[in-house]
């Protein structure tokens, strides 16, 4: 197993620990408050932080169970693990959002009175727990999708507790308890929001997609612009997890050019994708096209 891979699907473990460990324990705390206050937008946040309890079990998991030496069944490894967690934890956001916007449309018909003093109190002590977490992720948010996925989870949460502050304060000074309904529409469309690109990247990567970052028709031109190529063929460009990205093509080169030569110009595109691409896994096949010169005893 590639040491670099290693480490990138490792990276943020410790720091997803943490949040997990914080996350669960106020997330009782919410859900208590939340009942005892009459609060959508606390429950609302609550049952957020619920979800995040959930996916950062599964991606914890998916993370060490990535960490498997590979099989003879299973040739890449267990790599996929870590994106069918954060593909999950999409899904699940954007479930959350749908339970907040039905609860949402019940209280506008009859908005109930909520006790804004105790909201404040137990929204205000969720926003520094989350804050100290989105703070923890946000150090390895772009090593790793899973972690990412998960950072997105506890900033939606933060919002949520900001939207619980605001209905509060604004109930507590006016008694207008629509407030309550309203911000909590507003956290389920934040959360909607940051599910789109976890879903939109785990279904790439599922589906074998060229990366965001990998310009295909950069790649296209460094092949063709090489000494000796003649064409090339089945370029593909997919990730197989966070920070592994694979490579394959067949490149042609005229019938006269040496192994020697070959050989040069393996090594001359290994390097070049590896240098201006990030690309470390490499399958590329040599071919010999149609001759350049005639008669081949010439060549």
């Amino acid at each position: 197993m590639n040491h670099n891979h290693v480490h990138t699907v490792s990276s943020g473990l410790h720091e997803m620990q943490v949040t997990l460990a914080m996350t669960a324990t106020y997330m009782i705390a919410e859900v208590v408050g939340g009942y005892l206050t009459n609060s959508l937008a606390l429950l609302a946040d609550a049952g957020h932080m619920l979800s995040d309890v959930g996916s950062l079990t599964l991606s914890l998991l998916a993370m060490r169970f990535a960490l498997k030496q590979r099989t003879q069944e299973m040739t890449y490894g267990y790599y996929r693990a870590e994106i069918l967690a954060a593909l999950v934890n999409g899904v699940t956001l954007v479930v959350v959002s749908i339970f907040i916007f039905y609860e949402a449309f019940q209280r506008f018909q009859l908005p109930p009175k909520v006790q804004s003093g105790p909201m404040i109190i137990v929204a205000s002590i969720g926003l520094i727990v989350n804050l100290v977490s989105v703070l923890l992720l946000s150090k390895k948010k772009d090593t790793n999708l899973n972690v990412h996925s998960a950072f997105l989870h506890v900033l939606a949460d933060t919002m949520g507790s900001v939207g619980a502050i605001a209905a509060g304060i604004i109930m507590l000074m006016t008694g207008w308890y629509l407030a309550d309904p309203i911000i909590s529409v507003v956290i389920g469309f934040l959360i909607l929001f940051s599910s789109w690109r976890v879903l939109k990247e785990s279904v790439m990567v599922l589906m074998e997609g060229t990366p965001n970052h990998i310009d295909i028709n950069e790649i296209e031109t460094v092949i063709k612009s090489l000494p000796g190529v003649l064409n090339f063929h089945d370029l593909h460009v997919w990730t197989v997890t966070s920070g592994f990205i694979s490579l394959s093509v067949h490149v042609n080169l005229h019938d006269c050019r040496s192994v020697e030569h070959s050989q040069s110009i393996l090594k001359e595109l290994r390097d070049i994708l590896h240098e201006q691409f990030g690309i470390e896994h490499t399958t590329i096949q040599i071919e010999q096209g149609e001759p350049e010169c005639s008669p081949p005893s010439t060549c």
